[in-house]
C-alpha cells in the first residue's frame, strides 16, 4: 500500500517481547521472566545474558500488564476540570506541573495529564483509570466546597493527594482519622487549621487566608478603603477561602462591605478585563483591585490604561501570583510571590510517600510574601 504522495507507508516497528528475548538468549520464557523481574530461579550468568539480550532488543516492561498483575503501573494522574482556554495563558499550572514532573522524573514515574470539561467528566475518568489500572495514584487539584471526588476515590481505593487545601467546611472538632499536620522547614509556623476532608487524604495546602491578610495590610496601610477582589471560579475551596478572608479582614478594620467586596470570574484575561470595566463603571469605583492571577491583573491594567486611569495614581493593582508578566508590565505589578514549582514538588513527594505506605498527612507549603512594586501607592 502506498501513501497519497506515492511513498510506501512504513509499518510501525513491533515491540520486542519476552518470547523474542527467550529465543535470542536460548532459554525458556519463564527464565526470562525470572531474570527481568529479579526473581530467583536462574543463575547469575544466565540472568546477565538475558538482560544483555533485552537491552540489545530495546525491551521495556509493559506497564499495563504489570499493573494488571498487581505491580505498580509507574504512572500518576493529574486531571484539570477547567476551561481549556484558561490554561495556556496562566503560569501557575505550568510551574506546578514542572515541579511535579521534576520529582516524578527522578523516580521514573510518568505523569498522565488530561483536561476535561467538568467535575462529572473528571470522576468518570478516575473510574476508567482505576478499571484499566492506568495509574498508581492521582493528584487532585482545585478542591471544591462541595466535592464528590474524595468519596469516589476512597470507594475505588485509588491513592490520592489533594493539592491546594481540602474541600469542606472548616472544623475544630477532632477526628480520629484526621491526617497529622506537617509543616516543612521552609514554612512559617501557623496555628490556622485547613479544612479536613472526609475521608482523610494526604493534603498539601497553602494558607490563602493569611496571604489575603498580607495584601489587605499593604493596601490599608497605603490608605485604601474601597477595594475590590476579582476572584477566580466560584465553588473552588481556595476561592471561597480568599473571599471569606477578605470579608474578615475588612470587618476587622471597620470597612463597609459595599466598598470591599469580591466578584468571581473564570480566571481568563477576557473575564478579568470585563470585570474590571464593570467595577470601574460603578458609582463609587475602587481605589485598589486585587486579582486572583497574573493574567487578569495585566488585563485589568490594560483596561485602566485604555480609560486614562493612572496606575497607581488613581488605581492600585495587586496580582495574587507573581510571574514574568507582572515584572515586565509597566508599571510593574505588586504581587504575592511563592515557589509554585516547589509546591508541585511537595505534592509529588507526598503522593510517592502515600504509595510507599506512609499514612495520610497534611503538609503546609510556604506562605507567600508580598512583593511591593510600582502598581500600588496611596490613593
Amino acid at each position: 500500500m502506498t501513501a497519497p504522495g506515492g511513498a510506501a507507508r512504513r509499518k510501525p516497528a513491533r515491540r520486542p517481547t519476552i518470547k523474542d528475548i527467550a529465543r535470542r538468549a536460548g532459554v525458556s520464557e519463564s527464565a526470562v521472566s525470572f531474570a527481568l523481574n529479579d526473581r530467583p530461579g536462574v543463575s547469575q550468568e544466565t540472568r546477565a545474558r538475558i538482560r544483555s539480550v533485552a537491552q540489545e532488543l530495546g525491551w521495556q516492561a509493559n506497564s499495563a500488564a504489570r499493573a494488571l498483575s498487581g505491580e505498580r503501573a509507574g504512572c500518576a494522574g493529574l486531571v484539570l476540570a477547567r476551561p481549556a482556554r484558561t490554561l495556556g495563558v496562566e503560569s501557575f499550572f505550568l510551574q506546578l506541573v514542572s515541579g511535579i514532573q521534576e520529582v516524578f522524573s527522578a523516580h521514573k514515574i510518568a505523569l498522565l495529564f488530561q483536561v476535561v470539561e467538568d467535575l462529572d467528566s473528571e470522576c468518570a475518568l478516575y473510574r476508567r483509570w482505576w478499571a484499566e489500572c492506568r495509574v498508581d495514584g492521582v493528584l487532585v487539584v482545585d478542591p471544591r466546597t462541595q466535592d464528590p471526588r474524595p468519596q469516589l476515590l476512597a470507594s475505588l481505593g485509588l491513592p490520592a493527594v489533594v493539592v491546594g487545601g481540602v474541600a469542606g467546611p472548616e472544623t475544630t472538632e477532632p477526628l480520629a482519622a484526621a491526617p497529622p499536620v506537617v509543616e516543612p522547614s521552609t514554612a512559617q509556623p501557623s496555628t490556622a487549621q485547613p479544612p479536613i476532608a472526609q475521608p482523610p487524604f494526604a493534603t498539601v495546602w497553602a494558607d490563602d487566608s493569611k496571604a489575603m491578610a498580607r495584601v489587605l495590610d499593604h493596601l490599608y496601610g497605603l490608605g485604601h478603603r474601597r477595594i475590590v477582589h476579582v476572584a477566580g471560579m466560584p465553588g473552588l475551596a481556595h476561592t471561597e477561602r480568599r473571599i471569606d478572608s477578605l470579608r474578615t479582614e475588612a470587618d476587622r478594620r471597620g470597612l463597609d462591605e459595599r466598598h470591599v467586596r469580591s466578584v468571581t470570574t473564570d480566571y481568563s484575561d477576557a473575564e478579568g478585563a470585563e470585570a474590571t470595566r464593570r467595577i470601574l463603571d460603578a458609582a463609587e469605583p475602587p481605589t485598589a483591585i486585587i486579582y486572583d492571577n497574573d493574567v487578569m491583573a495585566v488585563a485589568g491594567a490594560s483596561v485602566a490604561a485604555e480609560r486614562g486611569i493612572p496606575v497607581p495614581g488613581r488605581l492600585s493593582i495587586v496580582a495574587w501570583d507573581d510571574s514574568p508578566l507582572c515584572r515586565v508590565t509597566h508599571p510593574r505589578l505588586t504581587a504575592l510571590v511563592r515557589d509554585t514549582a516547589g509546591f508541585g514538588r511537595l505534592a509529588a513527594q507526598e503522593l510517592l510517600a502515600v504509595l510507599d505506605g506512609v499514612p495520610p498527612r497534611t503538609v503546609q507549603g510556604e506562605l507567600p510574601h508580598l512583593e511591593a512594586r510600582e502598581s500600588t501607592g496611596a490613593p
